[in-house]
């Protein structure tokens, strides 16, 4: 059986829980590092991590890794890896990729040099003068960090975090993989009511009752390695079929609310799409006038904070209101995403833990309140 060396990238602080679900997923050797997870599979292996894993960005085959400071260094130790194991004479492989803190620095040269090593790999082991890249795409993808290149081919095509449902958005939208993330160091299983009083267009509650399923995030999506023509097609519906085997049924009491009917409107439908539309309950609410709540659960908020949709005193007159109201649920467990770094001032308590986490380029902390 093929072995291949694989990598799932992830934001940072999401490493920790993408390398858990991939231990449970029966996923070899897997290692975290800052902002990725290495682990070795096979071509099944593949398909089962693209439409389980929930936490990660990508999911990669790493080509190689090696050092270098000069082009003739890249141009030569990239042309000396087996890229005629990945692709076929025809196909295409753009090349994309980042420079940071290294003697390369130009990304386009480099994108230029390691297009041409690959493809005078690949003429030489073809015995042909020309790649016509007529064929389907294997997106090679390059970091170049302190002068140490680590170079993949692209299984996924569009982004993880890209489930299929949300064909709309608001203003400053949460990564489904970081909201979904959220809900699992909540440690929400379906048990008890979930709030979401920020939802805008539904991200957090619907990552929250598709968990509260079991239900794998990559079922309605495809990916580039579907129509790569060494993995064998059956391994795509056998992966889906085995998912949806593990799935749970039940009714549970999530509920999201904002103040923009319009955000309401698209996290309906983004809710219908997913497929949990009959699980959540959306419903218009000032979360600076919350009802007070009994019988205990968990509200996950990413409020607005400054950086994002609203002038930082209005963020922080809505975040001392929605305090006063959260200090009057009884029983409930809060979790509180923002970089607002004087949110425990503005919502009256200190949190229990703080937990630092990437909302795209912005640092956050998640302020857990237990």
């Amino acid at each position: 059986m093929d072995r291949y060396d694989l990598c799932a990238t992830c934001l940072f602080g999401l490493e920790g829980l993408a390398a858990e679900q991939l231990r449970k997923l029966g996923m070899s050797n897997v290692r975290a590092e800052n902002g990725r997870v290495l682990f070795t599979g096979s071509k099944e292996d593949i398909a089962k991590a693209s439409v389980n894993i929930r936490f990660a960005e990508r999911l990669l085959i790493r080509a190689g890794t090696f050092n270098a400071v000069t082009f003739t260094e890249l141009f030569d130790k990239t042309r000396e890896l087996d890229w005629e194991r990945y692709i076929p004479v025809d196909a295409c492989f753009p090349v994309k990729g980042t420079c940071v803190n290294s003697a390369l620095h130009s990304e386009p040269d480099c994108q230029s040099i390691i297009k041409k090593a690959v493809a005078s790999r690949l003429m030489s082991k073809y015995r042909t003068e020309w790649m016509e890249e007529k064929a389907e795409k294997y997106q090679i993808r390059f970091t170049i960090l302190r002068d140490t290149v680590d170079i993949y081919i692209d299984t996924s095509g569009q982004a993880l975090h890209k489930r299929g449902y949300r064909a709309e958005g608001t203003a400053a939208p949460l990564r489904e993989t970081l909201a979904a993330a959220l809900v699992e160091l909540a440690r929400f299983r379906g048990k008890g009511e979930f709030l979401d009083p920020f939802c805008g267009s539904g991200t957090i509650p619907i990552e929250a009752a598709l968990m509260a399923l079991n239900r794998a995030p990559g079922l309605n999506r495809a990916f580039d390695a579907m129509n790569w023509r060494w993995m064998p097609k059956k391994l795509w519906p056998e992966a889906r079929e085995e998912a949806r085997s593990r799935e749970f049924k039940g009714e549970y009491k999530i509920f999201g609310s904002d103040i923009d009917e319009n955000a309401l409107r698209i996290a309906r439908s983004n809710a219908s799409k997913a497929g949990v539309g009959n699980l959540i309950d959306f419903s218009r609410c000032d979360a600076a006038s919350l009802p007070p709540r009994r019988q205990g659960g968990t509200l996950i908020a990413n409020p607005p904070y400054g950086e994002r949709m609203m002038a930082r005193s209005e963020a922080a007159k809505l975040i001392e209101a929605f305090g006063r109201c959260c200090a009057a649920f009884e029983g409930w467990k809060f979790y509180v995403l923002t970089a607002d770094t004087d949110f425990e001032r503005s919502f009256g308590r200190k949190a229990d833990k703080k937990r630092k986490l990437y909302n795209g380029m912005i640092k956050c902390d998640l302020y857990m309140y237990l």
